[in-house]
């Protein structure tokens, strides 16, 4: 998404620092500065957001002298510096003397675009509005901003994570979204779902083998693990895993040594692991059918997934993403969808989560037969609830009724505020349609909003 953020990009290699200017054009305004010199200049004459400065210049200013003219100018610029040589030390002093990272030449661009969208962003110091640096996790609703928060917290350490939540609440999108705003976004990324798999083939996918090592074993192969090396590795349904593997995979997380299926030698690894569960890991251990030792170390930070019922604000956007994407793949002109068809989608539970979503948006899509989606390319499953079905009417539908046990010993007044609440927040807020649903004046509307404190 494009900002009116300032950028310097500070390079004497002038073909280069075009190259960069260019390719942050969608994230600011970037502009050049071929020298040290010029460099201080346009840091004393203006306020920059960001400066992405190049550690060795021929000149006797480094990229160090840039950072601390910089900061001492305006202390929450944000600074990158980028070098040829990958001294641990020089970036060290860098960062301890403020710089928010550093990048090694040849430039990955889209490790640089990256890395600017996670910088911009922690200057900023809130959620950033429209697009999310975690690309595919969409969301808007209180729940899921909290989980943003800590997202971004977690995902620049080396911690161990453990995402729980319903099948279909996006777990893995997580994951990917923390693995891309790592340290670790430039190496492999690799999912396993542990679920339905032996131990024996859990063993050889993580470990790996040797040729001979059991029968079919032709050829060496490496494992996960080693494919893996400074990367993250996402173990799906962990849950599910075998207690006898769970005591190896304990033994690789403590010690980072693999030992292939068939050697006796180990092999070092480095690799960060974010697991998932559908499961209540705590039951399961209290069931003796989960090891507790590893419960606490793959747990370093927990994050739940709320399920899509939860968080039916977040419909609209998610389906317009998904929409996007479907009519992409397949050709499609279709950008639009009624409200009476959106209303639907709102009050339905989705116990398939957002994976649900996803499907049913390919398959209205598939269905349509104009450019915009209506009622009757919602699958059967979904408009199957005669209640919904039967209240539409022209573009809106009415609010689920609550049940007579949920009414039972609640006043009117009480009832009257539930019902408002529910019809605005199936609306979206909008306070037109919510008073078409609920057949009164918008003034009458407006006026109970303020008496309920809605």
């Amino acid at each position: 998404m494009k900002t009116n953020a300032a950028i310097l990009v500070v390079d004497d290699e002038k073909d280069h620092a075009d190259v960069l200017v260019e390719a942050l054009h969608r994230q600011g305004t970037p502009v050049a500065a071929y020298s040290a010199e010029d460099a201080l200049r346009q840091i004393g004459q203006r306020r920059f957001d960001l400066v992405i400065a190049d550690l060795n210049l021929r000149s006797d200013k480094t990229g160090l002298d840039i950072l601390d003219a910089a900061r001492a100018k305006h202390p929450d610029t944000v600074v990158i510096l980028i070098t040829a040589y990958a001294s641990i030390d020089t970036c060290k002093q860098a960062i301890r003397r403020g710089a928010y990272d550093y990048l090694v030449k040849p430039i990955d661009v889209d490790s640089l675009r990256l890395m600017v969208a996670r910088a911009l962003a922690s200057r900023k110091g809130s959620e950033p509005e429209g697009d999310f640096i975690f690309p595919g996790v969409r969301s808007r609703s209180p729940a899921m901003k909290r989980i943003f928060h800590v997202l971004r917290r977690v995902a620049p350490t080396t911690l161990s994570v453990l995402i729980e939540g319903e099948s279909g609440t996006g777990k893995e999108l997580t994951a990917r979204a923390i693995h891309d705003n790592s340290p670790r976004h430039d190496k492999p990324f690799r999912p396993l779902n542990c679920a339905g798999l032996t131990e024996s083939l859990l063993e050889s996918e993580l470990f790996g083998h040797v040729k001979g090592a059991f029968t079919g074993a032709a050829a060496d192969r490496k494992g996960l693990f080693e494919v893996t090396d400074k990367g993250t590795l996402f173990l799906d349904e962990i849950g599910d895993m075998p207690l006898s593997m769970q005591a190896k995979l304990l033994r690789v997380l403590e010690d980072g040594l693999v030992f292939p299926v068939g050697s006796t030698r180990p092999i070092v690894v480095d690799v960060r692991v974010i697991s998932a569960t559908n499961h209540d890991l705590t039951k399961l251990v209290e069931e003796k059918k989960f090891r507790q030792d590893l419960y606490f170390r793959i747990r370093g930070v927990s994050i739940t997934l709320p399920p899509l019922r939860h968080r039916l604000e977040d419909i609209p956007e998610l389906f317009g993403y998904f929409l996007n994407q479907t009519t992409t793949v397949l050709g499609r002109d279709i950008h639009r969808i009624t409200e009476a068809a959106m209303t639907i989608l709102i009050n339905f539970a989705w116990p398939g989560n957002i994976r649900q979503l996803r499907y049913t948006v390919q398959t209205m899509v598939v269905m349509c037969d104009s450019d915009t989606l209506d009622a009757q390319d919602i699958p059967p499953e979904i408009t199957r609830i005669k209640q919904l079905a039967g209240q539409v009417q022209t573009d809106v539908v009415a609010a689920p009724v609550a049940s007579a046990d949920a009414l039972f010993g609640k006043s009117l007044e009480e009832v009257e505020r539930e019902h408002i609440a529910n019809t605005l927040r199936l609306t979206l807020n909008n306070r037109a349609e919510a008073a078409k649903i609920l057949q009164i004046g918008e003034r009458t509307l407006y006026r109970k909003i303020k008496e309920y404190n809605l």
